[in-house]
């Protein structure tokens, strides 16, 4: 394929009035990437494919979503709705230029696959004109049946206007079809708007294509490819596709995954092989987990790379910058954040971590925290190599602990500490004998003033 030039057209300037929201339907995300990115990584898999974005409402968004995904993108504005061929010649321009292959897809379809693409473009190297996609859903009622015969395929039939017959076909149109670049102006140019509604209908290029001679033909692929998003309904179903494939994708590259249907990705989750992932996992954009790395439940990630063989969780939290090394640990209810945490070294439970470095095998007691932030700026924190940090201590930024220096349980530390110091920073415990007595006597009058007021 990659000898063969291509252009798709990609069809989102639909108004998505059925989403219910300010945003742009294909603006809506799935895994974290925009309906209409989704669609741009299939199309920019299929050989490098140049693409022609037709555009409505909130047009700039739109194309900075799909450039974020590919550079070779021209823009195209479709001021009127006149139907699918009158969207497709918003890019004339585009078309014009000269393509071995043109597609035609849909920018409110996250779930076509560049496979399905490519082999409507092995078609037209084989010597196809016109290549009409189609899939056979579960129930065919309300879909346009694809009307074959002698291995062509000789029309499309809306199911109203269907008769008995044709009604038992499975195959139905899905929409996305595939143009021999030399001729695809001159049989898209022929569609007139000749029917009630007065709109230019691109299935109408197959009764073009076939009185001129041409050959059309019809592929199967699979419904996901299909399927459209039009309600927040369909979002959700499309989500749970989305993230059907990737946990399949997961555990045949080798990822262990305990209750696969409880762990979400995002589009970027890269998770090296021998991994283990155990139940309700959420990776926000930009995690990545090394090999061997064990991720225990209830955990939440986003931009968090995890190391070969770190132990991470249960209820940890990665946020944005956390960087944990080989064999780190991050224990139970710890959140992390802009911080490298070395090799070894452990953070086991009820603790943060913020704009901060942990050297190698150092180990963090239970609810220490680095205060990092002054209401104002945000300041580092240097935890040296072997470094033990005491429980309940506070390291006020900018601070330094140095290698193998130890810090008090209960510290506030405010100064840096030196390589292999001894660290205290609270106040020195007093015993009052028989306060306590005192002070019981003293807060049951007052309960008992309370009551009588």
């Amino acid at each position: 394929m990659t000898s063969r030039s291509c252009l798709t057209v990609i069809l989102a300037a639909g108004e998505g009035t059925r989403m219910k929201s300010a945003l742009p339907k294909v603006l809506h995300t799935i895994a974290g990437l925009p309906i209409v990115a989704h669609v741009a990584k299939a199309v920019h898999g299929a050989g490098g494919s140049d693409i022609a974005l037709v555009v409505g409402k909130g047009a700039e968004q739109v194309e900075a979503a799909v450039r974020a995904i590919a550079s070779n993108v021209t823009v195209h504005e479709q001021t009127e709705r006149l139907g699918t061929a009158h969207a497709v010649l918003a890019a004339r321009e585009a078309i014009a230029r000269g393509y071995d292959d043109v597609l035609v897809v849909f920018g409110d379809t996250p779930l076509v696959e560049t496979a399905a693409l490519d082999q409507a473009r092995a078609k037209l190297k084989d010597g196809a004109d016109v290549v009409v996609m189609g899939f056979r859903p579960a129930v065919p009622n309300g879909y346009g049946r694809l009307i074959e015969r002698d291995g062509r395929l000789i029309g499309i039939r809306e199911e109203k206007d269907a008769s008995a017959e044709e009604r038992l076909i499975g195959l139905c149109n899905g929409g996305l079809m595939a143009l021999r670049g030399d001729s695809a102006l001159a049989l898209l140019d022929k569609i007139t708007n000749n029917n009630a509604n007065g709109e230019y209908y691109l299935t109408d290029v197959v009764e073009i294509a076939n009185q001129a001679g041409k050959s059309v033909i019809a592929i199967e692929i699979s419904p996901d490819n299909v399927i459209g998003i039009n309600t927040r309904a369909e979002l959700a179903e499309a989500e749970a596709i989305w993230q059907g494939r990737k946990r399949r994708d997961m555990m045949l590259a080798g990822v262990t995954m305990h209750a696969p249907e409880t762990v979400f990705f995002s589009h970027d989750t890269l998770v090296e092989a021998d991994a283990v992932l155990e139940p309700n996992i959420v990776f926000g954009p930009g995690v990545s987990v090394g090999t061997g790395a064990v991720i225990h439940a209830f955990c939440y990630f986003e931009g968090a790379k995890i190391g070969p063989n770190a132990n991470v969780g249960p209820f940890a939290r990665l946020r944005p910058g956390a960087d944990l090394a080989e064999k780190s640990k991050v224990g139970n209810f710890v959140e992390i954040k802009n911080a490298k945490v070395g090799v070894g070294a452990k953070v086991n439970h009820l603790t943060y971590i913020g704009d901060a470095i942990v050297g190698t095998g150092a180990n963090i007691g239970a609810g220490a925290i680095t205060c990092n932030y002054d209401g104002y700026n945000k300041h580092l924190t240097e935890i040296g190599a072997n470094v033990f940090v005491g429980s309940n201590t506070s390291l006020v930024a900018p601070v330094s602990i140095g290698d193998n220096a130890y810090v008090a349980s209960g510290s506030v530390i405010t100064e840096n500490v030196p390589a292999d110091a001894l660290a205290f920073g609270r106040a020195r415990q007093e015993i009052k004998e028989g306060r306590a007595v005192q002070l019981r006597a003293r807060y049951a009058a007052q309960k008992l003033a309370k009551k009588a007021d």
